[in-house]
């Protein structure tokens, strides 16, 4: 969804708002509500695990367990593996065959925050793997910092982004790529893997 015709003339104007003629709003809601009607509203389809911190970045992945992997799992006894640096052996050539298989698909990582450019750098690392979206306060699309700014680099890494209103109903702003193949194997991709089954056991629990 473009921008309308109203925010496209806010930008035009030489009057337009900037980040420091007004205060961040507050989210309407808490994380895990807007999370959790992001993910209805953009078809993700998975478990919604609580806020986390991947990468350096807090987030929300919205993933699914791969009942046939995690049954094999099981029977070897092979738990989730959050050691960095054992599963970045599980890529090498030599490996093949000798590691346990991915036990969840991630679905899409969010972001919700008060400002795009926080929301932004938590999701953009997550855009090259797969699906990525931010969910800001409304009125935050309307400033001039967001559309001169924020909207250009949304596109550009194809993140989608959710408008949350005062009654915490949410809109499409701007619908990002919705990647369905899944990501190379790597050491990161791995490794990242294993700390969001380890989270989707934990939910389950």
């Amino acid at each position: 969804m473009s921008s309308t015709p109203a925010r496209i003339a806010a930008l035009d104007s030489s009057n337009g708002l900037s980040t420091t003629a007004v205060p961040v709003p507050e989210l309407p809601a808490s994380v895990e509500e807007l999370a959790a009607a992001a993910v209805i509203r953009l078809g993700w389809h998975g478990v919604v695990l609580p806020e986390m911190v991947l990468m350096g970045r807090k987030v929300v992945v919205v993933a699914e367990l791969l009942a046939d992997a995690h049954a094999e799992r099981v029977c070897v006894g092979a738990g989730p593996e959050a050691d960095k640096t054992t599963v970045s052996t599980w890529v090498w050539p030599e490996m093949e065959g000798r590691v346990p298989p991915a036990a969840v698909r991630i679905v899409g990582v969010l972001a919700v925050a008060r400002h795009w450019r926080t929301a932004l750098a938590s999701a953009v690392p997550f855009a090259r793997y797969g699906n990525a979206a931010v969910v800001l306060p409304e009125s935050v699309a309307f400033s001039h910092d967001y559309l001169a700014n924020g909207l250009p680099r949304v596109r550009r890494y194809g993140v989608s982004v959710l408008l949350a209103d005062d009654e915490k109903d949410l809109s499409v702003d701007v619908s990002g790529r919705q990647e369905n193949a899944p990501a190379e194997d790597t050491a990161i991709t791995r490794w990242v893997n294993e700390l969001v089954y380890e989270q989707v056991l934990a939910t389950a629990s």
